[in-house]
């Protein structure tokens, strides 16, 4: 099977799990949103914007980079480090939490949040952000270990059954605010159990990759230097939303607030699909670069170039067509966010044709090469914000979500041309067809 073929079915499996998880996600926070109010649901979503951003930090930037790590020791078959790059990665989880734990409500008082609900629910929340930082560590190195069903569908399948049995057991118990704590509660705990269940699967994965005749020692000095710059690049990236919405907090209204929290949640769920794509294809593309084999390297990036970006297009149809219906589905209000959501998905289109340049950057010993795309990108949102929201609320939002979207996107393409001589867009994949085209009829005629 060719590696596009490959790349679909996978994802396609991938992508099913993550629709089939976001159902039941989208169906709670429907019923949050009619039984409890939207102001109930802006404050979940807030609660998991933080949880989100606590939980990539904790790793200090070791989940970003575990994948790659993982399939260089898989193909290199060195166990002994990818163990101890394990132990370096779960012991700052680990560190991690004890500082938040020590010191977390007093960094709330200075902040002034320390009446708020995340305050209030500060115990589950710190828990579920541990969870979840686990089982980004998990997650990130089975794929690598070529296991991505394992490493997606804890969060994609498992997460949600326990957010919904979260919720139906808080019901039963008592008014609106009291049953949101028990949910928390039920969420933290049941993710916990997951976390340590997935943990069990990596264990057992090392198992597959063989053990070096010549230990050597651990490569700390390397991993941080790929991890530390992805910690920012995971942050303004695959969390963008989070920080957008803890932004507009002091902006929106709640309901307004709950409303393009909802749409936010879409476009990651839509956005998953393009980058299961990726995930599938990376542990090849480590492959291909460690063997030294450009034109293969090449080949195989403007594959998932290709094949993500016409599932960005699908995607960005189907969401323009079911969009509102799905909105309507939390309550009449939400209907207001059909345009916002529409607005935030041409991005992902923008996203899928410049190419991964991070993640291309690393593996060409760049990482800290993205920064300065990462930063005028956040700085841009910020301004944007600022300039858009107050005149057009819920459509500046999402309009200042895409031009920063779209400005890093270029930034990151033309660093990595500029840099590492490469473009990683899906030009490049055109370009390079219609060159093999040529030289082939060339060698027919000669």
């Amino acid at each position: 099977m060719s590696l596009a073929r490959r790349l679909a079915s996978q994802s396609s499996v991938i992508f099913g799990a993550r629709l089939a998880g976001a159902g039941l996600i989208f169906l709670v926070q429907a019923l949050i949103a009619r039984i409890w109010g939207a102001e109930i649901l802006g404050e979940y979503l807030l609660i998991i914007a933080c949880v989100n951003l606590v939980a990539v930090v904790l790793p200090l930037g070791f989940h970003t980079v575990g994948t790659y790590f993982a399939a260089e020791y898989r193909a290199r078959g060195d166990r002994g480090q990818l163990v101890s790059f394990l132990v370096r990665a779960y012991g700052h989880v680990m560190l991690g939490m004890l500082v938040v734990l020590l010191g977390g409500r007093l960094a709330l008082d200075l902040v002034g949040q320390g009446a708020s609900t995340l305050a209030a629910h500060f115990l589950p929340v710190l828990l579920l952000a541990f969870a979840t930082a686990i089982v980004y560590i998990n997650g990130a190195v089975l794929v690598g270990l070529k296991r991505p069903f394992a490493g997606f569908f804890a969060d994609t399948i498992f997460r949600p059954m326990i957010v919904l049995a979260a919720f139906a057991f808080a019901s039963l118990t008592g008014s609106p605010p009291a049953a949101f704590t028990v949910m928390l509660w039920g969420i933290a705990i049941g993710y916990v159990v997951i976390s340590l269940v997935h943990f069990g699967f990596v264990v057992r994965s090392l198992g597959r990759i063989g053990v070096a005749t010549q230990p050597r020692a651990a490569e700390a000095k390397r991993w941080w230097r790929f991890a530390a710059p992805w910690v920012m690049i995971s942050l303004a990236t695959d969390f963008f939303f989070d920080i957008d919405l803890l932004l507009l907090s002091n902006v929106l209204g709640k309901e307004e607030l709950a409303i393009f929290g909802v749409c936010t949640r879409i476009f990651s769920l839509v956005s998953f699909g393009v980058a299961a794509v990726y995930a599938v294809t990376l542990p090849d593309m480590f492959e291909s670069e460690a063997n030294a084999d450009r034109a293969a390297f090449h080949r195989k990036v403007g594959e998932a170039n290709v094949v993500a970006s016409l599932i960005s297009l699908v995607l960005f149809a189907l969401v323009v067509i079911a969009g509102p219906f799905a909105l309507t589905l939390f309550g009449p209000s939400f209907s207001a966010g059909a345009l916002p959501l529409a607005i935030l998905c041409l991005a992902l289109v923008v996203r899928s044709v410049m190419g991964p340049a991070s993640m291309v950057l690393s593996i060409h010993d760049r990482p800290w090469a993205s920064i300065p795309a990462v930063l005028v990108g956040m700085g841009s949102l910020v301004g944007a914000n600022m300039l858009l929201v107050p005149a057009f609320g819920l459509i500046g939002a999402a309009l200042a979500a895409i031009i920063a979207i779209a400005i890093w996107s270029v930034g990151l393409w033309l660093i990595a041309w500029r840099t590492a001589g490469i473009d990683v867009s899906i030009v490049q994949y055109f370009r390079s067809r219609r060159t093999g085209a040529a030289a082939g009829a060339a060698s027919t005629l000669g």
